[in-house]
């Protein structure tokens, strides 16, 4: 049964969301509707979540894989040319680097809900966020600015991690505990550390967490909240499997005083370690686009939906703030690999921790994409994990 609509002032906007594999697509296309909006999505496959959803009007199986970017991209430019919708919106840095560049090209067909060019390439280039924050006194882990190999070992701390400056999803991701090891993968891969963030590597114990931002198309922020990772699969670099709301408004302050200085518009994902030495949350990345966390804000009564309409429609964006802090996100087929494998599997449940559980993929009027997601998540786990060890 499709999900119900309502009449209103976005009542009939037709909004296409890029890459339904995404899970951060469910709670926008479900969040959408609920406005009276006429919602197709892009998909790659039948097995995509968003494809497996009952909630959108149209589904379109067309190229939008990140294994083919030039053929994706111009999939995208044509399809947005082809004048049928009237916003567009990416839930991934793919997709929001297709948008980002083709903006100018691209807003005559629709609204283009992606930062422009500059922005997004200075917020996607791992070293130049650490850069900003080493400069203006944010949190995060001391970083190299290298210019090649050269000179690299002088003042290195070890144990340091490095990975791409433009990369997304760990990939890429190497720690090293001492010179030889970093000599030897250096020598062996033949890397230029100019393409790559070198940093000291935040101590195994340490908890993922992030920051979702929205700030308004005239640089006000409209809401922000911090998470944590309560529980993460695999624990020594994987994904979160349950998150949960983190009240701590120091961090949160700096993470807003990042997405400012850098100009960002939307909604914004700040990633973050929380450092068990200090204590501190420590900046790791920014992802000018919705996180999968995102939808612990949906949860805990923020309508990124609604905020993201009245955004890119010239409205006033309705500041908004959490309703409740006693709620967690997870995502219970990785969730399950988590308990199977943590140590601490039955210390860390969330009845125990004081949270009430919302299933961030299953929900009883839309259930397949829980379904199309555990097999997908079967069929690409193995070639996801190889990408995280190149």
């Amino acid at each position: 049964m499709k999900h119900k609509t309502k009449s209103g002032p976005y009542a009939g906007k037709h909004i296409l969301i890029l890459e339904g594999y995404c899970k951060q697509c469910l709670p926008f296309i479900r969040g959408f509707k609920e406005q009276g909006c006429e919602v197709s999505v892009l998909c790659s496959s039948r097995l995509d979540c968003a494809y497996a959803s009952v909630l959108p009007d149209h589904k379109i199986l067309g190229t939008c894989d990140v294994h083919k970017p030039e053929e994706s991209e111009e999939y995208i430019v044509n399809l947005v040319k082809t004048g049928r919708f009237d916003m567009v919106f990416p839930p991934f840095d793919f997709s929001a680097r297709i948008l980002s560049h083709h903006k100018d090209e691209l807003s005559g067909y629709a609204v283009i809900y992606a930062n422009d060019r500059s922005v997004f390439d200075v917020a996607n280039d791992k070293r130049e966020v650490m850069r900003i924050c080493m400069e203006h006194g944010i949190p995060c882990p001391k970083t190299y600015m290298l210019k090649g190999n050269d000179g690299l070992l002088q003042d290195m701390l070890f144990p340091i991690a490095i990975k791409p400056r433009s990369m997304y999803g760990a990939r890429g991701f190497h720690a090293f505990g001492d010179v030889g090891e970093l000599r030897e993968y250096l020598d062996r891969k033949q890397i230029d550390l100019s393409d790559f963030v070198v940093q000291e590597l935040i101590p195994a114990g340490s908890k993922v967490m992030g920051a979702n931002i929205f700030v308004d198309r005239g640089g006000r922020i409209k809401s922000s909240y911090l998470y944590v990772s309560e529980h993460v699969y695999p624990e020594d670099g994987g994904t979160s499997t349950l998150n949960a709301i983190l009240l701590r408004d120091d961090i949160l302050r700096y993470c807003e005083k990042l997405v400012l200085l850098l100009g960002l518009r939307g909604i914004v994902g700040v990633d973050l370690m929380l450092d068990n030495r200090d204590n501190a949350g420590k900046v790791i990345e920014i992802n000018p686009r919705p996180v999968h966390g995102i939808s612990l804000g949906f949860f805990a009564g923020v309508n990124h939906a609604l905020q993201v309409l009245q955004d890119a429609f010239g409205e006033d964006v309705a500041a908004m703030e959490l309703k409740r802090t006693d709620v967690c996100s997870r995502i219970l087929q990785t969730d399950v690999l988590w308990f199977l494998s943590s140590p601490d599997r039955f210390r860390r449940q969330p009845g125990k921790l004081g949270y009430k559980v919302k299933e961030q993929m299953f929900f009883m009027d839309d259930p397949l994409p829980w379904f199309a997601f555990l097999l997908q998540g079967l069929k690409d786990y193995r070639r996801k994990m190889k990408e995280k060890r190149q």
